[in-house]
């Protein structure tokens, strides 16, 4: 197929098919589907779709975002993971007040110069939001092109993915591009998936290499598997009097950047400078289920500990710790395990109250 061909497949298959009631969808504009793509990094859409309306609600503008605490940024993105999407949104709405009176730039170089906009999300928002003819290269586009190719080697790579990139320029067509980028997600998404494409439903079948090959499954190259190292820590659930947890705001910086945490143990010996730094006076102590949470680069297996202690509320002073009250939970940003453990701890702890 010439590129006129492809895209206008593609456009002819999106006006009898295409996704058309996503709420980023409604109401568009650069603000909302910036942060729809933000979302959508390396999370399915059935996921982000509660997510979205609530931080729409929450924080409808740049400008909202911009002046929110980071605690309740942190808390409407709890249990979607990758925090520094999280963090780098609100420093992006804060680098368009400062800097672009609250408006994004109108081209792709100066919205990948934001924190956390890559050269596919710029084009996402520049086509979506402001019909600028701008290709994107994201997951599901990444797959229905390298099968379209034949294109060898994993697309992490810097040579394919410049491949890729050429691809994709080359497609993207002058007219109707917001609802061509639109169709080219929606094709990875809905047809051209991962397992079991439904090539007979695809516009694109008559050129699409890996399909004359019969070798759809082969495209594209996965990324070389490397087996997870293990990490395990201990994790004290100090509960006080009134039934409240002690937890801490990891630094802004690594894992679980800004978000609230339970303590972190090599082993229950430490348990005693823990409680000295607090004040608190340790009492019976219960083992709870373990918990392992995969990351990226490794796998960290938890240890819970819940343990009862005899403590003020004001007994901790310092302000990166608090008393997290389980019965009326304040706004927090929470690690997903976190937010698990909690929830095991509740149900101890109440089940001990009705006994």
């Amino acid at each position: 197929m010439s590129p006129e061909q492809f895209s206008g497949a593609v456009l002819g298959w999106y006006d009898r098919h295409g996704r058309k009631d996503l709420p980023w969808q409604q109401e568009i504009n650069p603000y909302r589907v910036w942060v729809s793509e933000i979302m959508l990094q390396q999370t399915q859409v059935s996921t982000v779709l509660g997510y979205f309306d609530r931080f729409m609600d929450a924080l409808p503008s740049v400008q909202a975002l911009a002046a929110a605490p980071e605690d309740e940024v942190l808390h409407l993105w709890t249990g979607l993971g990758y925090y520094t999407r999280a963090r780098n949104l609100q420093k992006t709405a804060k680098t368009l007040m400062a800097e672009h009176g609250g408006e994004f730039p109108r081209d792709v170089e100066h919205l990948t110069a934001l924190p956390g906009i890559g050269r596919s999300t710029a084009g996402a928002i520049a086509s979506l939001s402001m019909g600028l003819r701008a290709p994107i290269l994201d997951g599901n586009v990444k797959r229905v092109l390298a099968r379209y190719t034949a294109q060898d080697g994993y697309p992490g790579e810097p040579k394919v993915a410049k491949q890729l990139w050429d691809a994709a320029e080359r497609f993207t067509p002058r007219e109707r591009v917001n609802h061509y980028t639109q169709a080219m997600m929606d094709l990875g998404a809905t047809l051209c998936t991962r397992s079991k494409p439904s090539c007979l439903l695809c516009p694109l079948q008559s050129g699409c290499r890996a399909h004359l090959l019969g070798r759809e499954s082969a495209y594209p190259t996965p990324k070389p598997r490397k087996s997870l190292p293990q990490k395990r820590t201990l994790m004290p659930i100090l509960a006080n009097r009134e039934g409240a947890i002690l937890l801490y705001r990891r630094p802004s910086s690594g894992l679980w950047g800004g978000l609230w945490s339970l303590p972190e143990l090599d082993d229950l010996q430490s348990l005693d400078l823990l409680a000295s730094r607090h004040a608190l006076e340790l009492g019976t102590r219960r083992e709870l289920p373990g918990l392992t949470h995969s990351f990226s680069h490794f796998q960290l297996a938890i240890e819970p500990w819940l343990i009862q202690v005899e403590a003020a509320a004001a007994s901790v002073a310092e302000a990166d710790w608090l008393w997290y009250n389980l019965a009326t939970p304040p706004r927090l940003g929470l690690a997903a395990p976190v937010k698990k453990l909690l929830k095991r701890a509740a149900d101890v702890l109440n089940a001990g109250e009705s006994s």
